[in-house]
């Protein structure tokens, strides 16, 4: 029984049942909730409520505002830049705009929809493509108790208006066990600029995971001045603070047990590592060559020169709430080009690259690389299907 029937039919029995006796009163009820449909207590409030004037119009449906054209692109943007947030998504669409015409037809119309559409209009749009992903997270740290007492620690929010200053950490590709030897990635990410290198390492060497860094350090464009690392023992060494004082950066680690006091690494672990390469085991040298190859090259540039990210820049309570402001969402280039006395010949030729790229063709030459890594991967140790898509 439809809305538009159920409603006529209590104005019908309205009046019957306001001059009805006790017993008949029940009766009508009772056939009421029988032919309606309705719970017996809500079908009293009908019933003993105002007089029902009118048949409820139906809600008037939304005019399309945005062309499905407009949409179409959009997701294909969505999709080519690994499923950003809104926010991202908005803020990479005109630097991305050039690539979209040489790829599709554009016309004016469309590309004011691109240009005009707001982050909260683009997941409205976008709602029936996206799929939820219940995310997984597990780590292989072990806490280091060498030098410990001697590398300080830092817990205080990253006060830093220039780069260099950065976070490193470890992501497994373990599978589903930890025995034996296994690649893990190394991340760095600036505080500053959100610049994020990564590289692959067999195991959790101390000598592996320095010269890890060292060709980090070498391929930054602006160069090292801190890092801050969790406990492990991969990263609390005589190699790493040796290295670390031979070159002026500042080493500092944080507090155990606290995450959240690397919360920009490990952010960046999720999107640029576990994303991409997700649970699988990966024990193999031609692995390792693979991963650095892609780390190097296309995964670099796609993610620093294409995508952007917002920065945290301020934190105020507000009784029992913490309410966080975030600035504008650019690209980590765009950053490192805005601040002050960081135009250097490694940004200018940055830039320069970035205008000669395509990103579709750099996305879509990464997941061609990525699927010939996942091919490598151990199957005997990799986690269930299911697992993985929890």
């Amino acid at each position: 029984m439809g809305r538009w029937s159920r409603w006529e039919y209590l104005r019908e029995i309205y009046a019957r049942y306001l001059k009805a006796s006790r017993k008949e009163k029940t009766r009508i009820l009772t056939e009421f909730c029988e032919v309606a449909g309705y719970n017996r207590k809500y079908a009293l409030r009908l019933l003993n409520g105002e007089r029902p004037k009118r048949v409820p119009t139906t809600k008037r449906k939304r005019r399309r505002k945005y062309s499905l054209r407009m949409v179409e692109l959009l997701r294909v943007i969505w999709d080519a830049a690994n499923y950003p947030w809104s926010v991202r998504l908005k803020a990479l669409v005109p630097l991305w705009l050039p690539w979209v015409r040489k790829h599709a037809e554009l016309s004016p119309r469309v590309e004011r929809e691109l240009l005009a559409i707001s982050p909260r209009q683009i997941d409205r749009v976008l709602a029936p493509y996206r799929k939820q992903v219940q995310r997984r997270l597990y780590g292989r740290t072990k806490p280091g108790t060498l030098l410990k007492h001697q590398i300080p620690i830092k817990a205080e929010r990253w006060e830093t208006t220039e780069p260099g200053f950065g976070e490193i950490d470890l992501v497994s590709h373990s599978g589903d066990r930890a025995d034996g030897e296994f690649i893990n990635s190394l991340t760095f990410t600036d505080i500053h600029s959100t610049w994020t290198e990564n590289r692959a390492v067999m195991g959790k060497g101390q000598t592996f995971v320095r010269e890890a860094l060292d060709d980090i350090r070498n391929k930054l464009p602006f160069a090292m001045r801190g890092i801050d690392s969790d406990n492990g023992s991969e990263f609390i060494n005589h190699h790493l603070t040796a290295y670390c004082e031979a070159h002026k950066i500042a080493f500092t680690r944080s507090r155990p047990y606290k995450k959240d006091d690397n919360a920009h690494v490990e952010q960046k672990n999720w999107t640029h590592v576990r994303k991409l390469f997700g649970y699988l085991r990966y024990d193999s040298e031609q692995a390792l060559r693979e991963m650095n190859d892609l780390y190097r090259g296309d995964l670099r540039l796609f993610q620093n020169l294409f995508l952007t990210s917002v920065r945290l820049v301020a934190k105020k309570r507000i009784g029992s709430r913490l309410r966080r402001s975030y600035d504008a969402a650019k690209t980590p280039l765009d950053r490192l080009l805005a601040s002050p006395g960081r135009h250097d010949l490694k940004l200018s030729a940055l830039r320069a690259l970035r205008e000669r790229l395509d990103p579709f063709v750099l996305s879509a030459r990464i997941d061609k690389r990525l699927r010939g890594i996942h091919a490598l991967s151990n199957a005997r140790y990799n986690p269930p299907v299911q697992e993985r898509a929890s």
